[in-house]
């Protein structure tokens, strides 16, 4: 495989839309889910209404890449091998000791093979996107209450967070002002996300103009969608892009073979009809892969049209586009972004910040007190020695199915076209492929081995 990858050398140019096209006020949309939920478990399944209240200090529970252990309630860090790092019982954190008793050096029992699509089982849950994670802390304050009020050791408390998600987004819930998270983003878009920057736009037209194809595939219904991109991208979004298509239903877009979902049109936000295969740009819900593939090698004139495709979640996004479909991937990683802006904001003086500063939200991007950094962690009961470093399960997943991993589009929007960014490979380090530059926590951690 070549070093390096360039933007030039594709002839079709994918988004993904909620935290790739559109970034969140992450500390402001964190709040609106996590209210969805709890509101829900509290009104209509009777859970404590205690589940309402959060503190600041509560959301240091968040971290990408845990997994939910469904039946017995524990959180799980794993490390590259997938053996555990840290894990904790609902919020409360399991002590090195009882750690290293219960899991010891093997892989966690749910552990899978790189080549498998873990994310989703009847037995556990990976917490993969910022979607997802103010479910993370939902989730474990439940089993607190669960295990202090009744005593519970084994659960079954998944069906009712499953039944709160469906209310709250399913299909029609956008039209129907179903739920709390709809109805909120309609009434105030400009709380919880950001317009995207007149770079970014500038960067699309210019993609465009120099022949690129524009995709935008997103698993959400074409309503939403349809407010998001007006208001972060103008009420001509529609333009910018040859081929939009909602309600995807990642991963499953790129990896249900043979049999494959049909495209739907879509008029008035409703699907009209099945389509046998894919003809014409055009707006579309549903459908796959390998019939969006074999329109673009008709709209390329191309065999074999090199793709890239830009996504946050790896589950959803980077893993089957990569795998199933082998396009290049750029993985949107804010944690890069925050990285900087959490060193940033240590080496502020103290009297600068403030004595009396009311305690902050920690934004779900910046590293976890509880868990730690998403990238590497310390092997339990080897902190004092020089090799008790590991990179976690999270990372390894990046330098595997990432071309490159970026904070965000407009670090890159005013590059040209033509600029060649060094990709993860076996044949490169691990830090290759982060641009502008790798986490802070894997640079030091290189400068010390040297």
């Amino acid at each position: 495989m070549a070093q390096h990858f360039s933007l030039a050398a594709c002839d079709v140019v994918g988004f993904d839309l909620d935290h790739t096209l559109c970034r969140y006020n992450l500390p402001e949309s964190a709040r609106l889910i996590y209210n969805s939920f709890a509101q829900f478990l509290v009104k209509e399944k009777g859970y404590d209404k205690e589940l309402l209240t959060v503190t600041p200090e509560d959301w240091d529970f968040c971290c990408k890449g845990l997994a939910l252990d469904l039946e017995d309630g524990s959180f799980i860090k794993l490390a590259d091998d997938g053996t555990v790092l840290r894990a904790s019982h609902g919020t409360k954190m399991v002590a090195a000791q009882a750690l290293a008793e219960e899991y010891g050096s093997k892989a966690w029992k749910h552990f899978m093979m790189d080549t498998e699509t873990a994310s989703r089982s009847g037995k556990y849950y990976f917490y993969d996107n910022y979607f997802d994670l103010p479910g993370a802390l939902l989730c474990a304050r439940v089993v607190d209450f669960l295990t202090k009020n009744n005593g519970q050791k084994a659960f079954d408390f998944w069906k009712d967070v499953i039944a709160a998600i469906q209310h709250n987004y399913k299909m029609s819930a956008f039209k129907e002002n179903c739920g709390i998270y709809f109805p909120e983003i309609k009434r105030n878009p400009g709380k919880y996300v950001h317009s995207c920057p007149e770079s970014v736009k500038k960067w699309l037209r210019q993609l465009k103009s120099s022949g690129k194809i524009l995709l935008l595939i997103t698993s959400s219904h074409s309503d939403y969608c349809r407010l998001l991109c007006e208001y972060i991208l103008g009420n001509d979004f529609p333009d910018l892009f040859d081929i939009i298509i909602t309600n995807a239903l990642k991963p499953g877009f790129f990896s249900h073979l043979p049999s494959q979902r049909p495209f739907w049109t879509l008029e008035n936000d409703e699907e009209q009809e099945e389509l046998p295969s894919l003809d014409k740009p055009g707006w579309y819900s549903q459908g796959n892969a390998v019939h969006l593939y074999e329109l673009l090698k008709k709209m390329t004139g191309k065999p074999e049209p090199k793709v890239v495709y830009f996504g946050d979640s790896m589950h959803s996004d980077i893993f089957p586009a990569r795998h199933y479909r082998n396009w290049e991937t750029v993985l949107i990683l804010e944690e890069l972004r925050e990285d900087r802006d959490e060193t940033a904001e240590e080496s502020e003086p103290l009297e600068k910040k403030g004595k009396y500063e009311e305690p902050k939200s920690k934004p779900l991007n910046t590293s976890s007190k509880k868990w730690g950094s998403f990238f590497v962690d310390s092997i339990s009961g080897l902190e004092n020695k020089e090799d008790s470093l590991v990179y976690t399960w999270s990372c390894k997943r990046i330098s595997t199915y990432s071309t490159i991993a970026i904070p965000s589009l407009e670090t890159i929007a005013e590059l040209s076209l033509d600029y060649k960014f060094t990709r993860f490979s076996s044949n490169n380090s691990k830090m290759a492929g982060y641009y502008p530059n790798p986490p802070l926590v894997l640079s030091k951690e290189t400068s010390k081995t040297k």
